[in-house]
């Protein structure tokens, strides 16, 4: 069997309904869309959302409205506090952090923020640092370092 000896089934195949076409068609005057109101006029019909009258489903749950940034990058938030773990002059990275347990996940960015305080020098490299976090690495005697 080829694709061109296809064939539909009697029956499942039918004509165009021609509306407007006078009374003895059956579909005659107006056409099968009752008579006057918004839906029996050519773009008619109520808007997107319209429920009568009754306060939209959009206004009843304010929870739902807004969107969604698609663009928005999550960082793993790390305090320059939390970074009193390593030894002086460690070499902070994204796979030591995920290692100690201060970031869960090697996928996302990281980001130093500046809570708490510092008292050894590291050589800190993250994808950002907050103001305060790269001025109190840097005060501490250590290198903040952007990737």
């Amino acid at each position: 069997m080829e694709i061109h000896d296809l064939k539909s089934p009697p029956g499942s195949k039918h004509s165009r309904k021609r509306v407007g076409r006078g009374l003895g068609s059956g579909h005659g005057a107006f056409s099968g869309r009752g008579c006057k109101g918004d839906k029996s006029r050519a773009g008619g019909g109520p808007r997107l959302g319209y429920e009568g009258g009754q306060l939209p489903l959009i206004q009843r749950l304010p929870r739902k409205r807004g969107f969604t940034n698609i663009f928005k990058i999550e960082y793993s938030e790390v305090n320059v506090g939390k970074l009193n773990v390593f030894e002086p002059n460690t070499e902070v990275v994204t796979e030591l952090l995920y290692k100690t347990g201060l970031v869960n996940s090697k996928k996302k960015p990281v980001k130093i923020l500046g809570d708490g305080t510092i008292d050894r020098p590291l050589n800190v490299k993250a994808n950002k640092f907050s103001a305060s976090a790269k001025d109190k690495i840097l005060a501490a005697g250590g290198t903040a370092e952007a990737i």
